[in-house]
């Protein structure tokens, strides 16, 4: 049974925990409760980003709580509440350059090129490099290049210029979306068809329906084959 079990370190306090657990699985199998900082629990959310050692390693490690799987003496912390600060602004009133970006984030001015960001990110995405697009104003490749962050929050609590990084991921993002991305056509074709009405009799329809019905039409709706 002991070779089924792993020796992590919560805080200084030993644990034995099954080895096949992801480490929020194995905190909450010794005892803990998560009233915050679990999230979605499927990596998709970024909130449960953690930093580890293990045993005769100097490296700080960093992943998923929720994807990590625990590894015999590996030693966890709580990390210290640092401040991700966050620009207020209306979008529409922006312009999509980098004038823009630096004046709500003049911290990437002190970015160092030390690629500690990039290390720290448990999704591989290059992070120092989408930092120097925006830096340059290329919001399509900042855009681009960050568009699987979590904002989990790993790059800016490693950061030595105290750039909060995701937040400048955050903004490129909803100014490339809002004034440098191609419009839709099919969209634009979709809003002209609902404005004309052609799907009103179908939703009137629905709303007729109970709740026996509609299930019934949900289960028997056409389902995209998976991969």
């Amino acid at each position: 049974m002991a070779e089924d079990m792993a020796t992590i370190y919560v805080m200084g306090k030993a644990y034995e925990v099954p080895k096949d657990l992801t480490i929020m699985k194995a905190m909450e199998y010794a005892g803990y409760r998560f009233l915050r900082g679990c999230g979605c629990r499927g990596a998709f959310c970024g909130a449960c980003g953690t930093v580890y050692r293990n045993v005769d390693d100097y490296r700080l490690r960093v992943g998923l709580a929720c994807q990590e799987v625990v590894q015999d003496g590996m030693y966890l912390a709580e990390i210290p509440f640092f401040p991700g600060n966050k620009a207020f602004y209306d979008i529409e009133d922006l312009e999509p350059n980098s004038e823009t970006i630096l004046k709500l984030y003049p911290e990437i001015f002190r970015c160092l090129a030390c690629n500690t960001c990039t290390k720290a990110c448990p999704q591989d995405i290059e992070v120092m490099e989408y930092i120097q697009a925006a830096l340059r104003g290329d919001i399509a490749k900042a855009a681009d290049l960050s568009f699987d962050c979590l904002l989990c929050g790993l790059c800016a609590a490693r950061c030595p210029a105290e750039i909060v990084q995701y937040n400048v991921a955050l903004l490129c993002r909803r100014l490339y979306s809002r004034y440098i991305a191609p419009k839709a056509a099919h969209l634009e074709n979709r809003v002209e068809e609902v404005r004309e009405g052609k799907y009103d009799k179908e939703l009137a329809d629905l709303k007729k329906m109970n709740e026996r019905q509609l299930a019934k039409l949900y289960d028997s709706r056409d389902i995209e084959p998976g991969d």
